[in-house]
């Protein structure tokens, strides 16, 4: 009882500070409401039990939770100072209290704080934007302000905003803009920070402290509200209900960004990219909400609905002014599917002297699986696995030599799905252990005989590949089955389970959100752990990723490394005698390319700013450093435009469907229509920084930077097809060493 009163007293306290102190514009004050804290009760019986790594919610519990939320709100420590930090001080050791006494208006006094402390702050900054900087001084601002201290004054607090408006201003003058219009698009930016800064609601408040104690725990484990764990079942299964439009949030308004082919929105053929929605309603008859200044995901919410319901769409026009003519749409709503995010394949030339090698390319962003769909039976439910099964059958019909599966940027997604596709190039066998929380070892195995592709296979990963791609990527070279080519991934060893909070509620409608809960831990089939230290590639290819900010290797609570007995499997292959050859000629090879030495220059820049930390803040000084950086990109458009027909680039071939159906639609095209493409693809990928942030820019001068750097070569898939080619070469001169490499594909040397 003592507690719960000090609890109050404190939270009360502080409120009453806040509401003294607010500015006149600040945003409401966020309480948390009852919903909420039964939720955090529940979970954190759930964490505190049956977490992998279980660890009580007590007093040192608390002062985790404490500094990890306040490093949530502010981890760049630019809006509390030292004294807002310390006058919680006597709550550090009481998070878990307030959980347990289902009691949470300290946290939200604190997050309270945090929005006054913003608004005063974005306040200031516009109020700067009416004085003059002088850059003549030599001072500099630092970049990264995450392991810095909080500022112990108001004084001190001032000045870092004061260097980082006069940056922001810097950078504008520097791409040529005056300062009248530096002024309003400066002054603009600091009010859509205020604008979306107001629209964050109590759920985001509660979600950002839920996180604060879940990632205390371990660094994977996280709470979902409902609406995060609706998003969250959407993305696993790539599809669902609407009509088939990305948006984005540009000023007030919600934007239409991209309309998905086939979808309801693209079948119209009156909903266009830029097109602004401001004006949703429900069913035919349905009166308009407007929308005009709501949060993107309450829109989104609005506009998903039941397959083959009604949602009918007022629309601004994209080339319309402010007060232009609405125009008005009625769409059925239908299964949209994700495309962007399946499986895709292309098929890249090289030549090798005389010959020439096909290297197929599968890029998979995700490890997606619709759960529910494939539960019911459905014939038809969306797989990594299925999709990349029928994009080998492809490849094998147009007799590709090598396939390389691009997992760049992949986080990984079902385990199931990591299983099955490994499946796909091994015979039968265990593809990765996992041990629970007592101990207890089981192994996935892969139980399907026959391959679908028996011929070589390489695998391209990078610091962004995680969870199930490593545990893919680690089959694959645990069984010598293929190439891993690229950076060591993230080292994300952990298997998580969602928990569904609201089978501890008392009604029916679901209130208290999931939990995704670390639940085990994964092991290679060879007994070691993904977990920290990630995947090491067989060959490496250059990186711009810090361990020390970025991966596993990162967070201070991670899982340590360790090993257990290695699983009972017969490996597939042996690569330890080619893969010292291949990099023998990786190394010549890019020890002659200029694509790579312009990688290297880059990456040395890179990892030099972020060891130094700071930038100038003299404009002579900083003018000298953007006159370099324009020489280098003259250099570089030069030398790549030379390049257009190289013989030394893979050479991509096109598919043939995918031909025809542009042919059949294609316009009549100019003779310079393809170097203009190459031209503008260069130019976009050595843009130099224009001072905008993305929104404030053009949406067509956005998707078309997009497009550029998407047809801009890249130069890490490039060498990686390269060395794969290398490798067919090698095997059809040497059958001993095919043999080694691919017993079961004695032909391969044919």
């Amino acid at each position: 009882m003592k507690k719960q009163m000090l609890l109050s007293a404190i939270a009360l306290a502080v409120s009453v500070q806040v509401g003294a102190a607010a500015p006149e514009k600040a945003a409401d004050v966020v309480k948390p409401q009852a919903v909420q804290s039964q939720a955090a009760l529940w979970a954190s019986h759930v964490m505190s039990r049956y977490h992998y790594k279980a660890t009580p919610l007590d007093d040192a519990m608390s002062e985790k939770i404490f500094d990890r939320y306040f490093k949530s709100l502010d981890g760049e420590k630019l809006f509390f100072v030292q004294a807002d930090v310390d006058q919680f001080a006597s709550m550090r050791s009481k998070m878990d209290d307030a959980i347990m006494s289902e009691n949470l208006t300290v946290p939200f006094a604190i997050y309270n704080l945090y929005q006054q402390r913003f608004n005063e702050r974005i306040g200031y900054a516009r109020e700067l934007l009416k004085t003059k900087f002088d850059f003549s001084q030599d001072e500099s601002y630092q970049i990264d302000r995450e392991k810095a201290e909080w500022p112990k004054t108001e004084a001190e607090v001032k000045d870092l905003w004061r260097k980082r408006v006069k940056n922001d201003w810097l950078r504008l003058k520097l791409a040529g803009k005056d300062d009248k219009a530096i002024r309003e698009t400066l002054d603009k930016r600091y009010e859509n920070y205020l604008s979306r800064s107001r629209k964050l609601n109590n759920e985001d408040v509660f979600q950002i402290f839920m996180n604060a104690y879940a990632m205390s725990i371990e660094p994977h484990t996280n709470y979902l509200g409902p609406r995060a764990a609706e998003n969250f079942d959407i993305a696993m299964r790539l599809s669902l209900e609407g009509i088939g439009a990305q948006l984005q949030q540009r000023d007030d308004y919600t934007v239409v960004r991209e309309v998905v082919p086939g979808s309801p929105a693209a079948l119209s053929g009156k909903l266009k990219v830029g097109d602004r929605i401001v004006g949703v309603a429900q069913g035919e008859s349905g009166s308009f909400t407007d929308v005009v200044g709501w949060r993107i995901d309450d829109v989104v919410q609005q506009i998903r609905g039941a397959k083959d319901s009604v949602v009918r769409l007022q629309i601004l026009p994209a080339d319309a002014g402010p007060d232009g003519k609405l125009a008005q749409l009625s769409l059925v709503r239908k299964k949209i599917s994700m495309e962007e995010q399946a499986a895709k394949k292309s098929i890249l030339e090289v030549r090798d002297g005389n010959a020439k090698r096909r290297v197929g390319v599968i890029s998979l962003p995700t490890f997606y699986l619709d759960f529910e769909a494939r539960r019911r039976g459905d014939k038809d439910y969306k797989s990594a696995t299925r999709d990349v099964a029928r994009l080998l059958a492809e490849l094998k019909k147009e007799k590709v030599d090598n396939v390389l599966i691009d997992l760049r940027n992949n986080g990984g997604g079902s385990l199931t799905e990591a299983v099955e596709l490994t499946g796909l190039f091994i015979d039968k066998g265990p593809v990765v252990q996992q041990r629970n929380a007592q101990g207890k070892v089981e192994v996935e195995s892969d139980t399907n005989a026959g391959l679908a592709w028996d011929g070589p296979v390489g695998v391209l990963i990078n610091r962004s590949s995680a969870s199930a791609s490593e545990i893919f990527a680690a089959a694959l070279q645990d069984y010598g089955r293929g190439l891993v080519i690229g950076e060591p991934s993230f080292g994300k060893g952990t298997v998580q389970t969602l928990v569904n909070l609201d089978r501890y509620s008392q009604g029916d409608k679901p209130r208290y959100g999931e939990l995704k809960m670390t639940v085990a831990q994964f092991f290679r089939i060879n007994g070691g752990t993904t977990q920290l230290r990630g995947v090491t590639p067989d060959i490496s290819l250059p990186s711009m990723s810090d361990p020390e900010s970025f991966g596993e290797s990162s967070y201070d609570n991670a899982l340590p490394w360790v090993a257990i007995k290695p699983a009972v499997y017969i490996p597939a292959g042996e690569l330890k005698d080619i893969v010292p050859m291949l990099d023998k000629k990786h190394e010549a090879r890019v020890a002659k390319d200029k694509d790579f030495q312009y990688l290297a220059e880059d990456i040395a820049l890179v990892k030099k700013q972020r060891k130094d930390n700071t930038i100038s803040l003299n404009e002579t000084v900083r003018r000298k450093e953007r006159d370099q950086q324009e020489a280098r990109a003259k250099l570089r458009e030069a030398r790549l435009l030379s390049l257009v027909a190289s013989p030394d680039d893979p050479v991509l071939i096109p598919d043939a469907k995918e031909a025809l159906n542009k042919a059949i639609s294609a316009k009549p095209a100019n003779a310079n229509a393809k170097a203009a493409r190459q031209v503008a693809a260069v130019k976009g990928a050595l843009r130099t920084d224009d001072g905008l942030q993305a929104d404030e820019r053009g949406l067509s001068a956005e998707l078309d930077a997009e497009k550029a750097a998407k047809a801009a070569k890249d130069v890490l898939l490039n060498e990686a097809v390269h060395i794969l080619a290398d490798e067919v070469g090698l095997l059809k001169t040497d059958t001993r060493l095919a043999s080694r490499v691919l017993p079961y594909a004695a032909d391969v040397g044919k």
